[in-house]
């Protein structure tokens, strides 16, 4: 019998983000490994995602893909995680979940590619600067113990993530504020069992 939730990453892939989010929600699924060069590209998963990337998960049926949606989608679906607050103390569990995927995603990619707005770029583009999305972030992370309050939530799964992520490889600024949030992500147990499948599943080479 095929399983409920299938998820399908790479362990040096954006699905250690979706993994994490997995493990938080207490989710029963079954692991899909694919190969950039040959699985994730072959006809069988561009069915699930035709842009033969990961992660994806296909739940009952449903597919979901890109990271932010999948943590959503996985909060609302194990709500017994009590991973989303409620409906109408949502705002800012949107906000930060969508500043993450949209301005903060952009500007750390266009900073590793080399790439800087002119002055008439800056309105073009949803982040503005880089300093300026690093402010605003330092900002949020230090407003709270937790990106929408007083709860953990699959936005911290989120942010959390580009923000551990990019202390490691120095694509965000090195802030005390990123630090210590990124500290108090790092001891969730979730967190610590997802990186340990990961670990194991990564290339003896690697």
């Amino acid at each position: 019998m095929a399983a409920d939730l299938i998820f399908y990453t790479n362990p040096m892939s954006r699905g250690r983000i979706a993994r994490w989010m997995l493990e938080e929600a207490g989710a029963t699924y079954e692991t899909v490994v694919l190969g950039y060069a040959d699985s994730m590209k072959a006809e069988a998963y561009r069915a699930v995602n035709p842009m033969a990337k990961v992660p994806a998960i296909v739940h009952r049926g449903d597919i979901v893909t890109e990271c932010a949606a999948i943590c959503a989608y996985l909060a609302d679906a194990f709500p017994d995680a009590g991973l989303a607050p409620p409906v109408q103390d949502r705002a800012s569990y949107y906000r930060w979940l969508f500043f993450a995927a949209g301005p903060v995603e952009h500007a750390v990619t266009e900073k590793a590619r080399g790439i800087a707005p002119t002055a008439e770029q800056q309105r073009m583009v949803g982040y503005g600067t880089f300093e300026q999305t690093m402010d605003t972030l330092e900002g949020a992370v230090a407003a709270g113990p937790w990106i929408a309050g007083e709860s953990f939530s699959a936005a911290d799964v989120y942010l959390g993530s580009q923000i551990l992520w990019g202390l490691q490889f120095g694509t965000i600024t090195d802030r005390p504020a990123f630090r210590d949030y990124g500290a108090r992500l790092s001891q969730r147990p979730a967190y610590q069992r997802a990186n340990e499948l990961d670990d194991a599943l990564m290339p003896a080479e690697a």
